[in-house]
């Protein structure tokens, strides 16, 4: 889904406050989609060695599919609520803005970053990669895509125009894809600039996830800034996605589009 703000370039001066996504840290460790297994397999194939750095780790989902595939997996994650979830999962997590962390003296065979690089200002954001990444190094920041069926995206979309018929977009329209594009443009413009890191790639992996009601509405719930709603409107809200819910047989199946951005440190 979708950031709430669509500007992506200025997207990483747009930081929710501290603890605005912590506050629904566990539904979203519940409800967040995981990343394809095809894309945590390049990440392990294209790394030199299985020590893992997640840049904003979150409540640690792609940290714990490296984990899953092998790798030790260390965090830095500037939310310190979301930060103590991923540590109840057992992972060693610093608190801070990634740009800003110093890595006194560790050196990592990968920096990940899953569903967080639009956030991290992409030029100083690559070069506290570089300082991370052992020599040849891989640097990778990515994104799931939601892209539902024409028929379901058009059923969600009237539920928002109904309820918040104020926001300047749909979540889940079809254009909004472009917004991840633009955040991968973003992403590789930061790698370049960097001077020292490799030519960017980019890499594309597909998935779906069935939902049922519930946990399409948990989703929703900790999703694209709906945090920032008032409780009243966000509760018409989710009524009104679960009566869509409902109507196409009580789950959905949502499509992913995993984009990607990878590159190594010379």
């Amino acid at each position: 889904m979708a950031e709430t703000n669509p500007d992506v370039n200025r997207s990483h001066e747009l930081r929710a406050p501290a603890g605005l996504f912590g506050v629904d840290a566990e539904h979203a460790d519940r409800a967040g989609p995981a990343y394809p297994d095809s894309l945590i397999r390049a990440i392990v194939q294209r790394s030199p060695g299985g020590d893992v750095l997640d840049a904003g780790i979150g409540t640690g989902i792609a940290a714990g599919q490296l984990r899953d595939a092998g790798c030790a997996v260390t965090g830095v994650e500037a939310d310190v609520r979301v930060a103590e979830v991923a540590r109840g999962a057992g992972f060693a997590v610093d608190a801070g803005r990634f740009e800003d962390w110093d890595p006194e003296g560790q050196q990592f065979d990968a920096v990940v970053a899953g569903q967080s690089w639009h956030r991290i200002d992409p030029v100083a954001g690559a070069s506290a990669a570089v300082r991370a990444l052992r020599p040849g190094g891989l640097l990778v920041v990515f994104w799931n895509a939601a892209s539902p069926p024409v028929e379901l995206a058009a059923a969600f979309g009237a539920v928002y125009e109904r309820v918040l018929p104020e926001l300047p977009f749909r979540p889940w329209a079809p254009q909004l894809a472009d917004a991840y594009d633009e955040m991968c443009i973003k992403a590789a413009a930061g790698m370049r600039e960097s001077g020292e890191l490799a030519e960017p790639e980019h890499w594309l992996f597909d998935s779906a996830r069935t939902y049922t009601r519930h946990e399409w509405l948990d989703h929703v719930r900790t999703a694209g800034g709906h945090g920032r709603f008032p409780e009243p409107v966000l509760a018409e809200l989710l009524a009104g996605l679960g009566e869509v819910v409902d109507e196409a047989g009580g789950t959905v199946v949502m499509p992913y589009r995993s984009v990607a951005v990878a590159t190594h440190r010379h």
